[in-house]
């Protein structure tokens, strides 16, 4: 008797919310490819994961495509990240006005800058309508037609992005259009609540049906630069005009025979991970997978990125969601995208929630707008795809702020040094070095963690967290992982 395989599916997508995914299933069943779907993710994610994705937010989207007739596969990363404000300002305009909002985290507090002031020139809905022009095959309305869907009708967030509204409150909530979208009867979400955006959905229908091109749409900008300016931001129409998407090549990188591709400079995620995989691929030996030499390895390698990273200019954004998805026709697509810790703004006329990427203190060491406008923000955003010599390719990415670098690589590490699967090397648990102490997941052996601890101070935590990243990945032949840290969801179409 002869076994066959199972069919090869349409497409695959990991994610952090259900809705997120059905958007991007939708459009692989619909005949479209993996950047349809990636693009209709995108503006789903508007909808279904609103403390850290925003169609005023910002990203990155790794394309591999499948080639034809011949010719080559092409690589390119879109960058779609956001600039810094205030082109076409006099110098007698007055300074931004920034808000500051205390945020209680689980061990500590943390000062956020929020309000009009804090926003940056946004690049997802420019990024979103440039990949899909430039890689899509649906019509747009078709793309956009699940976001649309789910604002009008409502989704339900789930515990893990109720979570994130309700410890993003006291910042989602600092303007009065804030307080009437995200608090229900003047209470915080709940787990089961369902969110409605009716704002939101009439501009994602009207994007979809080419009546509004972007935010600079001229009428559009006119009325959020009057906003911005009355209300102490710094926000011009002209800014809106200027904002670019740039294609940029790929950063490559080599480990254990393996391609690597992923985010360029000036972003510098990918080059974290990139030297960490050269350093590593310089030592010979791999230790046993789990053994405390193993644990001291990864800790010098994250302690020698760390120290040869030195710029300042760095995204370190807590609202940050990726997806991962590959098509049947061999399209690879690994999106990354942040809304910084939300800016409380919704802009005119949109429903859409802003950044407030200029108002991350880590990002500004200089002071506040000290930056000239126009420039494009830093990021260690690093969405990625593996090519391994002997294996189908892993398309790959995380949320996680600082903690990206680390996760993407104790992933690569654990698939290509110690054999892992997939699913086995996302739910591995993890290390993260923060330049004084070794964060460390519950899960490594006692004896491990004493010959780590011998080296470097450790703190073990309880429980896994989202603290440390959320690798969502996937395998064209159906081998889908949403990490749970994240409240990572998967389908294939």
């Amino acid at each position: 008797m002869t076994l066959s395989s199972p069919p090869r599916p349409r497409g695959v997508v990991a994610a952090g919310h259900p809705d997120t995914v059905a958007g991007a299933i939708e459009m692989l069943r619909a005949g479209g490819n993996a950047y349809d779907a990636a693009v209709a993710a995108g503006f789903a994610a508007a909808v279904a994961e609103p403390g850290l994705s925003s169609l005023a937010g910002g990203g990155f989207l790794l394309a591999r495509t499948a080639g034809s007739d011949g010719r080559r596969p092409e690589e390119v990363l879109f960058d779609f990240f956001v600039d810094t404000p205030g082109r076409g300002r006099s110098g007698a305009a007055s300074p931004p006005e920034l808000t500051p909002v205390v945020v209680r985290f689980k061990g500590a507090d943390q000062v956020f800058h929020t309000g009009h002031g804090s926003v940056a020139v946004p690049g997802c809905l420019a990024g979103y309508l440039h990949v899909h022009e430039r890689l899509g095959r649906l019509p747009l309305r078709d793309v956009v037609a699940p976001a649309v869907r789910f604002a009008r009708e409502g989704v339900v967030i789930g515990p893990q992005q109720a979570a994130v509204v309700r410890l993003l409150e006291p910042i989602l909530t600092v303007t009065e259009e804030g307080r009437a979208r995200y608090l229900v009867n003047g209470a915080a979400y709940t787990d089961d609540a369902v969110m409605i955006n009716e704002p939101l959905s009439a501009f994602l229908a009207a994007i979809g049906d080419g009546e509004i091109r972007g935010f600079d749409d001229p009428e559009l900008a006119a009325l959020i630069e009057a906003d911005m300016l009355a209300r102490g931001g710094v926000m011009t129409a002209e800014d809106l005009r200027s904002y670019r998407v740039v294609e940029r090549t790929p950063l490559a990188a080599w480990h254990r025979g393996a391609r690597f591709l992923t985010n360029p400079a000036p972003s510098y995620g990918g080059t974290l991970i990139a030297r960490a995989l050269m350093a590593l691929s310089s030592q010979g030996a791999v230790p046993a997978y789990g053994s405390g030499a193993a644990l001291r390895q990864l800790a010098d390698t994250l302690d020698e990125v760390t120290r040869f990273h030195t710029t300042p200019r760095l995204t370190s954004s807590k609202g940050t969601t990726h997806v991962s998805i590959a098509d049947d026709e061999g399209n690879l697509a690994s999106m990354t995208t942040s809304n910084g810790s939300c800016s409380g703004v919704i802009l005119p006329g949109t429903g859409v929630m802003a950044n407030n990427i200029m108002g991350e203190a880590d990002l500004h060491p200089a002071g506040f707008h000290t930056a000239e406008a126009g420039e494009r923000v830093g990021s260690m955003m690093s969405p990625s795809i593996l090519l391994p010599a002997d294996s189908e390719p892993v398309v790959l990415g995380s949320g996680g702020s600082e903690r990206i670098r680390s996760a993407i690589t104790q992933v690569l590490v654990a698939l290509l040094d110690h054999g892992l699967s997939l699913p086995e090397a996302v739910a591995a648990p993890r290390i993260h070095w923060d330049g004084t102490t070794v964060q460390a997941e519950p899960g490594f052996a006692a004896q491990a963690l004493e010959e780590l601890e011998a080296d470097r101070p450790i703190n073990v935590w309880q429980e896994t967290d989202l603290f440390f990243g959320g690798v969502h990945a996937v395998r064209p032949s159906g081998v889908c992982v949403g990490d749970g840290r994240r409240g990572g969801s998967t389908a294939t179409a």
